[in-house]
């Protein structure tokens, strides 16, 4: 796995985000505490205010001796929004008076309410502190409250009113209890907290994306010309300097720069110069050299390949031509246009096929000229393709032809031409293990002269035959018209197809090219000039026109 560097504007980025994040997440800390304890205290206040209403209120009910007024207070005080619950409960732990009736006689469960957070000591019956508190505690469903006890403590009017059983000596009658949710505190909290963290966020990104664009404007940016430029120089290209975009440090590093580029590039020229006649004289010799080296090496293997067609020629000839007379006879007895018929006309066709192919060898190695005529290209190619239907579908090769209508007919030897097209046929069918597709096509263009061409500018007819296979690799590609060389298996092959078609389009005074891309497929250009040269022979009177 290859792990890339991280650019500096990232890490500044990074660092700086990552800097701001911890800042902004203390302030944003502190600023919601300090809120959520304001809203605390204003809570507290709210309640010690309502308390204080409801006592007052209840006061001269309470001295009147009028249960059902202080109960009415007590039940519409409770009614309103956030408030749980409102009660007054005596001395000894015993709930007189509650917003929620069916609690009304109980004893105080102060476990249940807070109230032991408060009051841990407190028991029923036991004394009771005469200062106001506040609690916080959660109920039985998990909601968080907020408790408010206000002491009601034994005034003169009280203990001295003749209703009243109350003694001088108790300081306390009892305690006025409130209950209050902060569900909506909390959740006005958390919208605060979202507000403050969302704008926290947008400050901090804000901040990287500037400080991060100045840091590649500034910084990044002449740091990568210089480490731009110093590649192209690595690789020898010493024509382009790189930008100076300022009078600072990084500017003076980039004119020192482009100094020594322009000293090295001058040093470079000078080199050239002095190396260029000798050069020039070493590619004169080396070329003449390797043409006199190919010229030995293709002639003793035109030898080679003259001894190998003639034993080829003697051994295949008898055989052949049992195979041809055997193979007439069982036509004749055959139904015309019966498809055995047909099949054995494709062997007749064939066998004289192969008979040619070993003449046409012979003729190769002796350099014979082709007997040539005008002829019909894509009838030619359409007969080749039929040749290899039958194998290209067992493995599953789609084979599509994309012929020019246009193209006119063709001064060469069909035989020849035929054995070209079907070489390159195979070859490309044995490149493709299973599966694939083979596109031959055929179009008329316009060739300039060529180093290897007998014509200057003049029409051409191309074949263009395309595969899918494993392809050529570039060493390999200089060699595949070399007699004898192969790439196939032992067996497989004998590396004188592409050579003995290398030599019919050459005779035929055209060129044949090779493009290919190892895993990708192999495209062949076979180039035939459309009319004859000035010194071959005329139309033939009995050649299609």
């Amino acid at each position: 796995m290859i792990v890339h560097p991280r650019p500096l504007k990232f890490k500044v980025g990074l660092y700086l985000a990552l800097t701001l994040t911890t800042a902004m997440f203390i302030f944003t800390f502190i600023v919601v505490e300090h809120q959520r304890e304001e809203l605390r205290m204003a809570t507290v206040e709210h309640l010690s205010n309502i308390s204080e209403v409801i006592t007052k209120s209840t006061r001269y009910a309470m001295l009147e001796n009028e249960p059902e007024y202080v109960k009415r207070i007590i039940q519409d005080v409770g009614r309103q929004d956030n408030i749980a619950k409102v009660r007054v409960w005596s001395k000894d732990g015993k709930i007189i008076y509650s917003s929620y009736p069916p609690e009304v006689g109980q004893m105080l469960d102060r476990n249940a309410d807070g109230c032991i957070h408060c009051y841990p000591h407190i028991t029923p019956g036991s004394q009771i502190p005469t200062t106001a508190t506040a609690r916080i505690f959660f109920d039985a469903e998990g909601r968080r409250m907020i408790g408010s006890m206000e002491v009601l403590h034994n005034e003169p009017a009280c203990y001295n009113d003749a209703c009243h059983e109350h003694k001088k000596s108790d300081p306390v009658l009892g305690v006025l209890d409130i209950v209050y949710s902060v569900d909506e505190t909390d959740r006005t909290m958390f919208r605060h907290s979202m507000v403050i963290a969302g704008f926290s966020i947008g400050f901090i990104v804000v901040v990287s994306l500037l400080v991060s664009g100045f840091v590649s404007r500034l910084v990044y940016r002449p740091l990568r010309d210089l480490e731009d430029g110093a590649k192209r120089l690595s690789s020898g290209n010493l024509d382009k300097l790189i930008p100076v975009r300022s009078k600072d440090e990084f500017g003076q590093v980039a004119e020192s720069f482009n100094s020594m580029t322009l000293a090295l590039k001058d040093s470079q020229m000078e080199l050239h110069e002095w190396a260029h006649t000798l050069e020039q004289k070493v590619a004169e010799r080396t070329s003449q050299l390797r043409v006199a080296e190919a010229e030995t090496a293709r002639s003793e293997k035109l030898a080679s390949v003259g001894l190998l067609a003639s034993g080829i020629a003697h051994e295949l000839n008898n055989p052949l031509t049992g195979v041809l007379t055997f193979s007439h006879l069982l036509r004749e007895k055959m139904p015309e246009g019966s498809q055995d018929a047909e099949d054995l006309d494709l062997v007749i066709r064939e066998t004289k096929r192969c008979a040619a192919i070993i003449r046409r060898l012979l003729d190769f190695a002796r350099e014979k000229k082709p007997e040539m005529k005008f002829a019909d290209l894509n009838e030619l190619v359409e007969h080749t393709l039929r040749m290899i239907e039958q194998p290209a579908a067992l493995n599953n090769i789609d084979l599509v032809l994309d012929l020019d209508d246009k193209l006119p007919p063709i001064w060469m030897d069909g035989n020849l031409i035929e054995q070209v097209i079907l070489n390159i046929l195979v070859n490309a069918q044995h490149s493709i293990e299973e599966g694939g597709s083979i596109v031959v096509k055929t179009h008329s263009v316009a060739r300039p002269a060529g180093p290897e061409m007998q014509h200057e500018s003049a029409p051409m007819a191309e074949i263009e035959i395309s595969d899918s296979g494993c392809g050529i690799s570039e060493k390999n590609l200089q060699r595949i018209f070399d007699p004898f060389f192969t790439t196939k298996a032992v067996g497989k092959g004998t590396g004188l197809g592409l050579s003995v078609s290398h030599g019919i389009v050459k005779a035929h005074g055209g060129t044949i090219e090779v493009e290919s891309q190892v895993g990708k497929g192999s495209t062949f250009h076979v180039f035939l000039p459309v009319e004859p040269a000035q010194n071959d022979a005329v139309r033939d009177p009995g050649s299609t026109p």
